[in-house]
């Protein structure tokens, strides 16, 4: 039952003394979950495309990217939506906004290929997220907080994808199970406990 009279929102009054222009972490918190929503219905793709031998290890590093992209979208919806924020109303538009089309595959894509796209949506979600950390950083912890743990997961699934690519050591040991989340499993409900 909504009221007609409109109350202070005092956790927005507080970031704006602190300030934080609400409105552009809102833009930006959008934006960044488009990217996430739009990664993981892509990453989804791209895995039937890694095929063969060496396909079957690729798959592994792909799903686990995947399910921690949809941590990601998760873990910023109940954020965006106590700033006052929402999503756009059609999901064709909310996909456009993400800007994504380059991950899109065929079955011509090569495995090299696909891992190519795949460091491109890693590297420009540190890029998202980062930005995010650094308009909160001091001024809104709890913003603050679930962008550094996305940005501490995207962070390894660059390095994930360079181990592929360019025989880089990245440390990565496998999760010990697909959606694991290390660093955002607190706020996202999305996979439970599995």
């Amino acid at each position: 039952m909504a009221s007609t009279k409109k109350h202070k929102v005092v956790c927005i009054e507080v970031l704006k003394k602190n300030g934080v222009d609400v409105d552009k972490l809102i833009e930006a918190l959008v934006y960044n979950a488009s990217v996430e929503f739009v990664a993981y219905y892509y990453f989804t793709n791209l895995r039937a495309f890694c095929t063969g031998i060496e396909g079957e290890g690729v798959k592994g590093v792909i799903e686990d990217a995947r399910l921690e992209d949809l941590s990601h979208f998760e873990s910023c919806i109940d954020r965006i939506y106590q700033l006052g924020g929402e999503f756009p109303k059609d999901i064709t538009e909310f996909c456009k906004l993400a800007g994504a089309d380059f991950l899109q595959s065929t079955k011509r894509t090569t495995l090299n290929q696909i891992l190519e796209k795949c460091l491109k949506a890693e590297q420009g979600a540190i890029v998202n997220w980062n930005n995010v950390c650094k308009m909160t950083q001091g001024k809104d912890p709890m913003t603050y907080e679930i962008a550094s743990s996305i940005l501490a997961e995207e962070i390894e699934h660059e390095s994930w994808f360079l181990e592929l690519l360019d025989g880089r050591p990245s440390g990565h040991m496998r999760r010990r199970y697909s959606g694991e989340r290390p660093h955002t499993a607190k706020h996202s409900r999305s996979l439970g406990n599995l």
